[in-house]
């Protein structure tokens, strides 16, 4: 359960009470927007795991707010003065996600669930990412769909294409990666000295899932990639990564939001079919 894999949230805001505490004008304070009590545990802790491996890669151009406080119904963090990104800014985003994601990881996977946005994500720790992905990933969204016909057809495609699937992810995954987890364009922050990452979804795996989501949105500058592959370039194979990766978000998404992501989750979905 999410109650028992987020305990350690607990222990990194330990000296801090879950009860009476009161956010100043330079703190802001959210709100625990989903049904499952320990969202925000699990939040605090992908913040603190971001903010331990930056530190360890040397990254100063990237940066992740202080966890003030957490409990079941607020977290509090710095306020961010948020403003629009320059590209510089933008680069040393890129620069900054680079370097973190070349910090070589034990496994992929998590030692605890946690959440994407308002689902629950499930982890576990592997030396298998394709396998990982295919089931901890894939087959958890395909098995949430509500509509019997709709996940028998996306059902179909894995287990026809699932081998072969998780074979290429592994033979193109170099090392396992920290990976923000949920980066669109608003889960980063720019204010005057650079670029913030918010609202993580942590685990390891391929680095290219972290990218192949920055896209599926939009609102990242060129500066951003060019920085980024002047310190790690992609692979040979990232656009065919892209649309499998980002199966995932748009699955996601389409058992959150309805059927207007169907059509994107096909998409992606003919991209494994075709591997």
């Amino acid at each position: 359960m999410i109650h028992e894999a987020c305990d350690k949230a607990k222990d990194v805001c330990e000296a801090i009470s879950d009860h009476g505490y009161t956010g100043g004008m330079t703190d802001f304070v959210k709100q625990n927007p989903s049904s499952f009590p320990d969202a925000l545990l699990c939040e605090a802790r992908g913040l603190e795991v971001l903010a331990g491996t930056l530190r360890a890669a040397g990254v100063s151009g990237l940066r992740v707010p202080e966890v003030k406080a957490v409990s079941a119904h607020e977290l509090v963090i710095p306020k961010i003065h948020s403003g629009p990104a320059s590209e510089e800014a933008m680069a040393a985003l890129g620069e900054g996600l680079a370097q973190m994601h070349a910090v070589r990881q034990p496994e992929y996977g998590f030692d605890a669930d946690n959440m994407i946005g308002m689902s629950p994500q499930k982890n576990r720790l592997t030396d298998d990412w394709g396998a990982f992905f295919l089931r901890d990933r894939l087959g958890v969204q395909v098995g949430m769909i509500r509509n019997d016909h709709v996940r028998k057809e996306f059902e179909a495609v894995l287990e026809r294409q699932g081998d072969e699937l998780a074979r290429f992810l592994n033979e193109h995954c170099e090392h396992p990666s920290l990976l923000h987890g949920d980066l669109w364009s608003g889960n980063v922050l720019f204010d005057s000295a650079g670029p913030w990452l918010i609202d993580p979804a942590v685990y390891y795996g391929d680095r290219e899932a972290d990218i192949a989501m920055t896209e599926l949105f939009g609102g990242f500058s060129s500066a951003f990639y060019r920085a980024y592959d002047r310190v790690y370039p992609r692979t040979d194979v990232y656009d065919t990564k892209r649309a499998t990766y980002n199966l995932y978000h748009t699955l996601n998404h389409y058992n959150l939001f309805g059927a207007s992501y169907l059509s994107a989750c096909r998409h992606n979905l003919d991209v494994v079919a075709s591997l």
